[in-house]
């Protein structure tokens, strides 16, 4: 077996070429959402960013009390919402699970009831984060699932289901339906929307659901000619983002993101009691999301950083 998860992750920081990143002022970052509501929506590596955001942000209250969450304390607690107050800033940071933006639904047809994507609608849960201040989403890691890769009889837009669609195309025009709602529904005088890039994942000899492995990583990749070209669904989302009226900021993490294949929680998503548990472990990887403190961080950073030099609102330096 063994010895303990590696933590050298924690001591790598990505620094750009030609520019200092300010590093993130919690306190500062807190007063500029003072009496607001910041949300994060889209699959699990968004609720990464959100957990990273909530510990950063709760790091400097001295009163630990005054930070808790809402969803659950006060109403029931709804699947998918997760929500922490700041008391002493009177603002709420939430996370809305909407893994592809788009609507999932159910039809009925001649050999029974089958589930479809709506790549014409909005998820339903839109109500729950229009009127909000600051709106980061993301959409991706779902889109390589075995359904919606092999895209037979799963997408659909009005009443027509497609025999067979590429994922691509799909993944298009479910962000052109995004790009339309966020358009016509978001009041560009209240509301900041932020659309952060795609995650790279690292596995090696497999897929997440194929025995794929990063668990001997403990170092982040050093030669950029082994970084993953800028995936195809980023430069898609380039041609929806060119077609918007609402001026939005892209968060282009991917190429930063990839150098990282050290910070993944692979094998130690948990304590295992013996070393049977953890050999099983292995076979069953987690290699797409990352390990807090970690590269989730910088993400954040980034977040801070281009809300300050956009400048709007509370945000005015």
């Amino acid at each position: 077996m063994e010895d303990g998860p590696d933590d050298g992750y924690v001591k790598w920081k990505w620094q750009p070429f030609g520019c200092e990143i300010p590093s993130l002022n919690a306190t500062d970052f807190l007063e500029r959402l003072r009496g607001k509501k910041l949300v994060f929506v889209g699959d699990s590596l968004n609720r990464n960013m959100w957990e990273s955001l909530v510990c950063i942000l709760r790091e400097p209250i001295t009163n630990k009390k005054r930070v808790y969450e809402i969803s659950g304390r006060h109403e029931f607690k709804k699947k998918g919402f997760y929500a922490f107050r700041f008391e002493d800033y009177n603002c709420t940071i939430d996370f809305v699970s909407s893994p592809f933006l788009v609507r999932e639904s159910t039809l009925t047809g001649k050999n029974g009831s089958f589930e479809t994507l709506r790549l014409d609608l909005m998820d339903k849960t839109t109500s729950m984060y229009h009127d909000a201040d600051v709106l980061v989403f993301n959409t991706g890691h779902w889109w390589t699932h075995e359904k919606t890769s092999r895209g037979e009889d799963y997408y659909q837009e009005g009443d027509h289901v497609y025999p067979r669609l590429k994922v691509l195309d799909a993944y298009r025009r479910a962000l052109s339906t995004w790009a339309r709602w966020v358009d016509k529904n978001i009041d560009i005088n209240k509301t900041q929307v932020i659309f952060r890039g795609y995650s790279v994942t690292h596995f090696k000899g497999g897929q997440w659901n194929s025995g794929g492995k990063c668990h001997k990583e403990t170092e982040p990749i050093f030669n950029s000619s082994h970084l993953t070209k800028y995936p195809t669904k980023m430069r898609a989302f380039d041609n929806v983002l060119k077609e918007m009226k609402n001026p939005i900021i892209y968060l282009n993490i991917s190429r930063l993101t990839d150098y990282r294949k050290d910070g993944h929680p692979s094998i130690y998503r948990m304590e295992y009691k013996s070393v049977e548990e953890q050999i099983a472990a292995e076979q069953s990887q987690d290699c797409s999301h990352w390990c807090l403190p970690g590269v989730p961080d910088t993400w954040n950073e980034l977040l801070y950083a281009s809300l300050l030099k956009i400048g709007r609102g509370s945000w005015k330096i």
